[in-house]
């Protein structure tokens, strides 16, 4: 497994049905155009059998393009799909339970809100963690209050495994989440909402190399 990928991967997408202006599918085909290395695919809305045709369908796409496909929650997706990995919240099956599924050789992603969720993840053995919300987010509901930037800086001292930022991050205010330490970062509203997804990755990518 591409495990160091993690480490650097920049623009990290996720899915959002709910937001995009065009299909998931297209979206997932405009980032990894974009270079995207990292693609989520985060569902609740559709039935499990549709749920696997489109993950399915974004697993061809991400493995003809070398880019890795984690899938949100779903371990049983997640599996049915060669997916590289999944991505666990605090609320999700039990990291414990997802590895003895997946096995080793499978990437787990925990949310982590504070740096003592950070810490038990990386000791339970997690590849990476999500820390969320940097910023006001309203993608998630249940995303919780903001952190800011402050717990990016206090992770990165503590933790020795990658880390995402996610929550609220947008062209106004990811130079300040670059700067405090994240190679790594979540911007969902800011691109899937736009009319050319593709575009949007770009920007957000570069910014992260000027910047990283």
């Amino acid at each position: 497994m591409n495990r160091e990928i993690l480490e650097d991967s920049g623009l990290y997408f996720i899915t959002d049905r709910s937001l995009s202006r065009k299909t998931v599918i297209e979206d997932v085909e405009a980032a990894v155009r974009a270079g995207v290395r990292i693609v989520q695919y985060r569902e609740k809305e559709l039935s499990t059998k549709d749920i696997f045709e489109e993950a399915k369908r974004i697993r061809e796409i991400t493995k003809l393009s070398g880019v890795l496909l984690i899938v949100n929650d779903r371990v049983d997706i997640a599996l049915a799909v060669y997916a590289d990995g999944v991505h666990i919240g605090q609320d999700d099956m039990p990291y414990e339970k997802a590895r003895e599924l997946l096995g080793d050789d499978k990437i787990i992603g925990v949310t982590a809100h504070n740096v003592k969720e950070a810490v038990e993840a990386e000791q339970l053995g997690a590849d990476y963690v999500g820390i969320s919300p940097i910023f006001a987010t309203a993608t998630k509901k249940d995303a919780g209050k903001p952190a800011g930037i402050r717990l990016i800086e206090e992770v990165k001292e503590i933790i020795k495994i990658p880390f995402v930022a996610i929550g609220g991050i947008n062209f106004e205010n990811i130079g300040s989440v670059l700067d405090a330490g994240a190679k790594s970062v979540v911007t969902i509203s800011a691109i899937v909402t736009k009319e050319d997804v593709e575009e949007e990755c770009k920007k957000f990518i570069a910014t992260i190399k000027n910047i990283a």
